[in-house]
């Protein structure tokens, strides 16, 4: 199978390697003139190529044959609040872009145990998991955002919270199987406060449940993006 490279400035019959690519794909994969590979650009766009120039500094990959990819008809949204151990957050950014997520949000709630978040380690994760998925679109990374300001920010008709305390709750699938995408809002392991509860049920947040066990926050991410995904395709 040909390697991939993620290329999201592509434009044109030909493309150049970054200098760090363009290495690895000479002296490592050992690539040579005629060889060929992938390109990916992350917004839907899929390429084969074929090497024109094996320099280890500037490979440039000319492009044989194009695909387009259109995004699903519907939208998968998640928004966590990411734990103490960045490593399950970045284990959460690879398989839901393997899965197939949209966009991945981060939330600074009252309980996080995380106040700070850069994404250049995510976001690079993100390319690996969309280049070894065969994924066509790379999904959108927020920066970490206080809760009650994202919660005013999106649309509550297609918002959903999962919590753990006591009341109502429908179970996700049952909400997924309706409307052209959904975002659900995942708390961090001491859960969302009453008070955070409070606020997006006010706002017309409705809330829904996973299951009947108690998931770990990054398990709670994936398996709602999972489950949406599995409910819309039987839609």
């Amino acid at each position: 199978m040909p390697h991939t490279f993620y290329a999201p400035d592509l434009a044109g019959p030909t493309y150049t390697l970054p200098e760090d690519e363009s290495k690895h794909a000479v002296r490592v994969l050992r690539l040579q003139p005629g060889d060929a590979v992938e390109l990916v650009d992350g917004r839907g766009g899929l390429y084969q190529a074929e090497v024109a120039d094996d320099n280890p500094k500037r490979c440039q990959l000319r492009i044989t044959a194009e695909q387009r990819v259109e995004r699903r008809l519907y939208f998968v949204h998640v928004a966590v609040a990411p734990t103490k151990n960045l490593d399950r957050m970045e284990w959460l950014v690879e398989k839901a872009t393997e899965i197939g997520i949209d966009r991945l949000s981060f939330l600074r709630a009252a309980r996080s145990e995380r106040r700070e978040l850069k994404l250049d380690r995510l976001e690079r994760i993100a390319v690996s998991a969309l280049k070894q998925s065969g994924q066509a679109w790379l999904p959108q990374l927020d920066e970490l955002t206080d809760y009650a300001a994202f919660v005013r920010t999106i649309e509550p008709a297609t918002t959903f919270i999962a919590h753990l305390a006591e009341g109502e709750r429908t179970s996700l699938p049952q909400v997924a199987a309706a409307g052209a995408g959904c975002c659900i809002l995942i708390g961090p392991e001491g859960d969302f406060t009453p008070d955070e509860i409070e606020l997006a049920l006010a706002r017309g947040i409705r809330p829904v449940t996973l299951g009947q066990t108690r998931l770990r926050t990054e398990t709670a991410a994936l398996a709602a993006c999972h489950t949406v995904h599995v409910v819309r395709e039987l839609v």
